[in-house]
């Protein structure tokens, strides 16, 4: 596909008009320009999709191992001492505990848990492992307190997967479920959903290797790239929300099918007319609504509320 023209589309009006809405701050080409103007277009995109905040929801922010930026989100009504770590999305390049505030807000809110967020380290200045390992930290520090419910979307959800995958094998307890939400896992970006969706709006197939580029992760570091993983059984459940018109979208697929396959119970979810990172469409396209209610549901049954 080489014109917009054919690019994969959906036709859902609303998600069309959050795309269209997007591409007014965050253009089709950001990646080509400069980091700080890609974190400006973002966090300008980020405050346009703003919501306001659930009633009697509180916020604290404080810093783990006095380095870590974290962010402490507490509805009014919480059912459980288990709490949701969020990772954010971005590409590793962009976002901070502030584009995914609302997310968050929400999600703890639906979930009827505490939810805390991350501000890791992002690359180019920081490439990998330092915002992995920045989010591991937080997990053993979370695990510390009780059990945890591991979520992400987009880079956030390769987050999720890898530090649940090093959980694992450094016998680390207490992770009751990961969530991952339009995940970059790792597949081959010659083949599949990469080769089909290309073009796809929002993300394309090019994004995702300059991505790849940036953050400079071993090619064969299956915590960087979790479908390299040999060995996907005993893990934690898993809820995985994929969107048809995204590149990574088989990523999503390949994993749960892998962990179905381990013996893992694992949801598996499609949303037919989503294009990646959907979860900003939550109040303006039915699609990405409906989606949004089935993930807070997800996690809400991964933490036993539901």
């Amino acid at each position: 596909m080489d014109s917009k023209s054919s690019r994969p589309m959906p036709t859902e009006p609303g998600i069309l008009a959050f795309h269209e809405r997007c591409e007014a701050f965050y253009p089709a080409d950001a990646v080509s320009a400069s980091i700080e103007q890609q974190r400006q277009w973002y966090d300008a995109l980020c405050a346009e999709f703003d919501a306001p905040s659930p009633a009697r929801l509180t916020r604290r922010d404080e810093h783990v191992g006095g380095r870590i930026p974290v962010r402490h989100y507490r509805p009014a009504d919480v059912t459980t001492e288990t709490r949701i770590f969020y990772i954010h999305g971005g590409g590793f390049v962009v976002g901070s505990l502030e584009s995914h505030d609302a997310i968050c807000a929400e999600l703890a809110h639906g979930a009827r848990a505490e939810l805390v967020s991350v501000d890791y380290r992002l690359a180019p200045e920081h490439v990998w492992p330092a915002g992995f390992d920045d989010c591991y930290d937080v997990l053993q520090s979370l695990l510390a307190g009780g059990p945890v419910a591991v979520a992400g979307d987009s880079a956030g959800g390769n987050l999720t997967a890898g530090i649940v995958l090093k959980a694992k094998a450094e016998g680390l307890s207490g992770i009751i479920g990961q969530a991952l939400i339009y995940p970059a896992l790792g597949g081959d970006l010659a083949g599949g959903s990469y080769r089909e969706m290309a073009e796809a709006p929002g993300l394309t197939t090019a994004d995702v290797a300059y991505y790849r580029e940036v953050l400079k992760a071993p090619a064969d570091n299956p915590f960087a790239h979790p479908l390299k993983a040999s060995d996907l059984s005993d893990l934690p459940p898993a809820y995985i929300t994929a969107a048809h018109f995204d590149p990574v979208r088989d990523d999503a697929r390949n994993y749960a099918a892998r962990l179905a396959q381990a013996g893992v119970d694992v949801t598996y979810r499609e949303e037919p007319q989503m294009i990646h990172a959907w979860l900003r469409a939550r109040h303006t396209s039915p699609g990405a609504n409906e989606g949004f209610l089935h993930l807070v549901h997800g996690v809400a049954h991964l933490l036993g509320t539901r």
